[in-house]
């Protein structure tokens, strides 16, 4: 898998409209969502317990969180494209995000993320992203948002 690199700010401007590429393929057991509920102190049983989950959720198994899920996609986007004049760059939020399908255990992922606007703004440049997880095997997306990041450049 090749990263899509831009030159400039202006080089990306031109890919609006374009979609980007897509990760790797990022695997998920039950020690990362066990990780994650340690770090975010989200510890429900239907993440945490297999035993339980086995006996009382309608999957017969644990889910991974749709937060986890939506926290990959910086890790995932890195190797999808890079703007090779950012200086440093942030998150600014997420828009219409909805979990459409559940990931468990075992289950692999991946981003497909497309450029919907760039815009300079006295923050740096603004970005909005369609986002898109994927889960191997499956038609329906695990997660859809369009997330918006700020970027700084030489």
């Amino acid at each position: 898998m090749t990263v899509r690199e831009f030159e400039n700010a202006a080089e990306l401007e031109a890919a609006v409209g374009q979609d980007l590429g897509v990760s790797g393929w990022f695997p998920l057991d039950q020690g990362r969502i066990d990780g994650f509920a340690g770090v975010t102190k989200d510890d429900f049983w239907l993440h945490t317990d297999p035993e339980r989950a086995a006996r009382e959720s309608p999957h017969g198994k644990t889910l991974v969180h749709g937060m986890l899920t939506l926290s990959l996609m910086a890790h995932m986007a890195r190797s999808i494209w890079k703007l090779k004049t950012m200086t440093s760059g942030l998150n600014y939020g997420y828009d219409k995000t909805r979990f459409l399908s559940p990931v468990f255990p075992g289950d692999h992922i991946r981003l497909r993320r497309t450029l919907l606007q760039a815009e300079n703004t006295d923050q740096g440049l603004r970005l909005r992203f369609k986002d898109v997880m994927e889960v191997l095997g499956r038609d329906k997306p695990a997660c859809v948002t369009e997330s918006i990041s700020l970027y700084r450049t030489d």
